[in-house]
């Protein structure tokens, strides 16, 4: 089972760099392609913060996080491992490791980009390796998103409470592969505990029905032999 894991981790963490790799070096910063008509796009941005783009604390911040994610990381690494040595069902174990793999390919970004690649604008291509060094120093990176999906934008009637006569976008975040990897891994997780309750109290049913029986037909039979 924890083979099976580590290969999916390792197609997630391939995808996903590979991915970012490409839409870094050959988009402009904020540039989008459409995928199909016009509610999905290929849309390259950075998030140099948490998600939905939050930051806090500057440049000490920034560290913060990445150290942060990266403990984070290895806590949901050695869960995995021992929830794959201790007999756990398989969408449990294949779902952590998306959640692993998910979080692990952010922290590459975060950890290394600001190294590896030069700094983006709209008019000027990200750089491999340059020669002046990166944009930013080691665990200052920021996250490669691109994936948009605004599958309705419009002004909301003015009925509606709040937010009524405003224009409003969904979905509006801008998202990669390692950010759905870590999305799916929680709805399987959270689908698989609800099947391993539900087959655990049905178990506990039929030994308490089965406990219940028994005396009973103990009984009936005591019965019949002193007739």
């Amino acid at each position: 089972m924890l083979k099976r894991a580590v290969i999916l981790i390792l197609l997630v963490l391939l995808a996903d760099q590979a991915l970012k790799a490409w839409v870094k070096l050959t988009f402009f910063y904020d540039q989008a392609i459409p995928l199909f008509g016009d509610w999905a796009f290929l849309h390259f941005i950075e998030n140099r913060g948490m998600a939905f783009g939050m930051e806090f604390g500057g440049d000490s911040g920034k560290l913060a996080l990445t150290l942060l994610r990266i403990v984070a990381v290895i806590g949901i690494g050695w869960w995995l491992r021992q929830i794959a040595r201790s007999g756990a069902s398989t969408l449990q174990v294949m779902s952590v490791a998306l959640v692993f793999a998910g979080a692990l390919g952010n922290i590459i970004d975060s950890t290394f980009y600001g190294v590896i690649f030069s700094a983006i604008t709209p008019f000027k291509l990200a750089e491999l390796l340059p020669a002046d060094g990166g944009y930013s120093s080691l665990f200052h990176g920021a996250v490669v998103d691109m994936f948009h999906f605004p599958i309705w934008r419009g002004t909301l009637p003015e009925w509606v409470p709040y937010m009524g006569g405003r224009y409003f976008e969904f979905f509006q975040p801008v998202f990669n592969i390692a950010d759905a990897a870590i999305t799916v891994g929680i709805a399987c997780f959270i689908l698989a505990h609800r099947r391993t309750r539900k087959a655990h109290d049905q178990s506990d049913g039929s030994v308490e029905a089965a406990a219940i029986e028994v005396p009973v037909g103990a009984g009936d039979a005591t019965a019949g032999g002193d007739q």
